[in-house]
């Protein structure tokens, strides 16, 4: 099973509103996953970037590959593994 941290959408109809999510890379967009890891809102500017570190860091470290948005947000929030 492979993990990715990735976003999912759980805003309304032209209000996009993400949560940071380890899922299983076989689910769908919107779909089961295994934790919530943060928030991301990018309608607000500067845009929300709300992300729990140490859940990053253990999910990171237990081989979860990041998507490229994620990876960025990531890079934004300065959270090495």
């Amino acid at each position: 099973m492979a993990v990715k941290l990735r976003l999912t959408r759980v805003g309304s109809k032209k209000n996009p509103i993400y949560r940071v999510v380890a899922a299983d890379s076989r689910s769908p967009r919107d779909g089961r996953f295994l934790d919530i890891v943060g928030r991301y809102n990018p309608q607000t500017d500067p845009s929300t970037i709300e992300l729990d570190e140490t859940k990053v860091k253990d999910w990171l470290g237990k081989g979860a590959q990041p998507t490229e948005a994620v990876a960025k947000l990531i890079k934004i929030k300065n959270i090495e593994k």
